[in-house]
């Protein structure tokens, strides 16, 4: 019996000794257990400068990056732009912002694609009266999920604009054209955002208005479009 456990310590040893010359430091198996061998390589992923989410304001109604919503009213709350530009359909739009939707309505066109302006700019009294007509239609409730109180309305800026093609203007149905998805894919090339998505009224306060688009620049659309936020109050941390 002595003999017996006599042998079983023998093999114990050994056991533990060839353990440990196969995954001692510096042995090839030793990453096993957290120790990286001579061979391995470390990589440096590279780190793209920060975007400056401070190069415009987004409280000066004047800046192409201003942020209006429900909480935050156009200060002047009667504000008017003055560089105010035709965009076709006896529409307006801010000069920059009129310019690039002629650039975006210009490459549709190329694709075969017929897209219009259908409303750009309103004047506070102008939302005063649009606003009102929604009250009296269907009631504050929804009134205040699809139109803006005068003073809180992007097209008082002159950077929003809603369009229509495909034989929907305005409409829910602008999604389903070949325009409107066009539009969906395509607006951020050319400094524009969906405003309002179905996914986010929660954050908007707007129900689904694929027809709303809004200039922000391409800098801003770009980035937006890469980072996956789809809106201003997500982007800006507001």
């Amino acid at each position: 019996m002595k003999k017996v456990y006599i042998f079983v310590a023998l093999v114990v040893i050994l056991i533990f000794a060839v353990g440990w010359r196969a995954y001692a430091p510096g042995s090839s198996n030793s990453s096993i257990f957290g120790n990286k061998s001579k061979s391995t390589k470390t990589t440096t992923k590279k780190i793209s400068p920060s975007f400056n989410k401070n190069k415009h304001s987004i409280s000066d109604p004047r800046s192409i990056w201003i942020v209006v919503n429900k909480q935050r009213p156009l200060k002047p709350i009667d504000y008017t732009p003055l560089d105010l530009t035709p965009v076709g359909n006896g529409q307006l739009m801010r000069k920059e912002a009129a310019a690039a939707l002629a650039n975006l309505i210009a490459a549709a066109a190329g694709q075969g694609l017929k897209i219009t302006a259908d409303s750009g700019y309103r004047s506070y009294a102008i939302q005063v009266s649009v606003y009102n007509n929604e009250v009296r239609q269907h009631g504050q409730a929804v009134a205040d999920s699809e139109s803006a109180k005068p003073g809180y309305s992007e097209h008082q800026t002159g950077f929003a604009v809603d369009v229509g093609g495909g034989g929907c203007n305005i409409e829910d149905c602008f999604a389903n054209t070949k325009e409107g998805k066009w539009v969906a894919e395509h607006a951020y090339e050319y400094g524009f955002i969906l405003r309002y998505t179905a996914d986010k009224q929660s954050v908007t306060g707007y129900r689904y208005e694929p027809w709303h688009i809004r200039y922000v620049g391409t800098e801003l659309s770009t980035e937006m479009n890469n980072d996956g936020i789809t809106t201003l109050e997500e982007f800006f941390g507001l």
